[in-house]
């Protein structure tokens, strides 16, 4: 699932061409998604200016003139595609209406932002911008780790005397917003953490910058792309490439040359060197 540097790839990407914007037509080409679609969603849609597009945590937001602000999970699968303007040096001409393409926003300014998504993991909602915060997926959402309120003195009271293994504890949304298992793998990894440690066992202050150098080069890297995730020109993120033990079993530590190795945590994979990490 793409993680916090790829939605805030994706948002750069839309900011140039809908920030400032007029949606003239919302084509909504089917009810539903990971959820039902909002209610007259192509009629409240038409006409509204975006006026900020914002991220929290893995949710783009944008925040319309009619006073809602338009929600876009990705999901899984989730691509969102800009058409018929210039997208870095290149013009995207407006590809052939494909299979997948939910949601379907026709811009002022000529721009085609295409919602597609294969599997339907995605969501979409419409809410009231003023009480955005208290929506049921944003509610009870942790710190931004970009943010100022994300700091050594926040983190270690957050892992004090919890007895959770540091890997979780860091993937709790609840404690950090937006960190998923590919960046937590490469924070633990750079701090020498094994990620089965207990959290409260944990010295929190050096993994803040840590995180946020890990998060930061992964955003100018474009994100990481595994299996679905493209930027808004399409293209691949490369961040993948400079994985030191992500999705690296068997492979040598590039600091030790130790086989990077792989255990099993609450259902998902952590890699970790079981050399450099204790």
């Amino acid at each position: 699932m793409p993680e916090l540097p790829e939605v805030e790839t994706v948002r750069r990407g839309l900011l140039p061409v809908m920030e400032g914007q007029r949606i003239l037509r919302a084509d909504i080409n089917r009810p539903d998604l990971r959820f039902p679609l909002p209610a007259r969603m192509s009629d409240r849609l038409q006409g509204a200016v975006v006026q900020s597009l914002r991220r929290r945590s893995k949710y783009i937001l944008a925040d319309l003139s009619t006073g809602e602000t338009l929600l876009i999970h990705l999901g899984m699968s989730g691509r969102i595609l800009i058409s018929g303007q210039m997208v870095g040096e290149f013009h995207h001409d407006h590809p052939a209406p494909q299979k997948h393409d939910h949601v379907v926003l026709h811009m002022e300014n000529g721009a085609r932002i295409t919602f597609n998504d294969a599997r339907r993991f995605g969501a979409m909602d419409l809410m009231d911008t003023a009480t955005a915060p208290s929506h049921p997926l944003m509610v009870a959402l942790g710190p931004e780790p970009l943010g100022n309120d994300f700091n050594e003195v926040y983190l270690t009271g957050r892992l004090r005397g919890r007895l959770t293994p540091i890997k979780s504890a860091l993937l709790d949304q609840h404690n950090i917003a937006g960190l998923g298992n590919i960046y937590v793998s490469e924070v633990l990894f750079r701090a020498g953490v094994h990620p089965a440690r207990q959290a409260a066992d944990t010295d929190a202050p050096p993994l803040v910058p840590i995180i946020r150098a890990v998060l930061t080069e992964a955003i100018e890297a474009g994100g990481s792309s595994l299996r679905d995730y493209r930027q808004t020109d399409g293209e691949l993120g490369y961040f993948q490439h400079r994985f030191q033990v992500y999705d690296r079993r068997g492979d040598p530590c590039l600091t030790c040359a130790a086989p990077i190795e792989r255990l099993v945590q609450s259902g998902r994979s952590s890699f970790y060197c079981p050399n450099c990490q204790r």
